[in-house]
């Protein structure tokens, strides 16, 4: 038996028997784990409460043959006390959470800069500082360029041209397959086009401007979820399902 220690957020739970669950976390050395949780779902268990969503825990674990043990849980920061009773932020949290678990497929794969990442998404979006979508589109934005996929979103993504001045802002294209912004010569047929003001509201997400992010406009920012969703899912060539959901708040 191989006991480690890690801390970790947990993504999701699902029922293992008939009192048992079992827990996927992304751990901030481990990358992303799945381990049972025995006698969690028992009125009198120990730490049941401990390892729901959106929980920052401290943890004591042991290596199984299939799946981890969890046999300590410190409870760090409860980051769903303050998403639970306010359902656009929590619907944005839910997606975080299932984002950090595409982008780090493989177990026990380490994942820092996700963790990171993920933590300070949590913080933000309980901090109720700024719009609950913003804070999404913008940690879905760094996911990608932690993953090696930001958008291109100042020069062309196909021959590098740079996109400024006002004629090329006219003729601006957002192609999802090409990468990001285009220039009118390379404009891919079924390419998007984006206001200025949209892709401006982009970049200062991806930047973590919230100053000029803040000040945008409810039109340039629901095309800014609908372009970071469809760029969102083409690179993990999987849907997030909760993304739904955020949609309709």
């Amino acid at each position: 038996m191989s006991l480690y220690r890690d801390e970790g957020i947990v993504l999701r739970t699902q029922k293992l028997g008939e009192a048992d669950r079992i827990i996927t976390l992304l751990a901030k050395r481990t990358g992303r784990v799945r381990a049972v949780g025995k006698g969690v779902r028992r009125t009198k268990s120990r730490f049941g409460a401990r390892l729901e969503p959106f929980t920052h825990v401290d943890l004591q674990l042991y290596t199984g043959r299939s799946l981890d043990v969890i046999t300590q849980a410190e409870t760090l920061r409860p980051y769903g006390e303050r998403l639970t009773g306010d359902y656009p932020r929590y619907t944005a949290g839910v997606a975080m959470l299932e984002t950090a678990e595409r982008f780090t497929p493989e177990e026990k794969e380490p994942a820092l800069r996700q963790f990171l990442l993920l933590v300070g998404g949590l913080r933000t979006l309980g901090a109720k500082v700024h719009d609950p979508r913003l804070v999404l589109d913008a940690y879905l934005l760094r996911s990608l360029a932690v993953a090696g996929y930001a958008p291109s979103l100042e020069e062309c993504a196909l021959c590098g041209a740079r996109q400024d001045g006002s004629a090329s802002e006219r003729s601006r294209a957002f192609a999802v397959a090409a990468g990001g912004v285009t220039c009118q010569s390379c404009r891919p047929p079924g390419a998007s086009t984006p206001a200025v003001q949209t892709v401006a509201l982009m970049t200062a997400l991806l930047r973590g401007d919230w100053p000029d992010a803040d000040v945008s406009e409810g039109r340039h920012r629901v095309e800014c979820s609908g372009l970071v969703a469809a760029y969102l899912q083409w690179h993990l060539e999987h849907s997030i399902r909760s993304l739904r959901h955020v949609e309709h708040v």
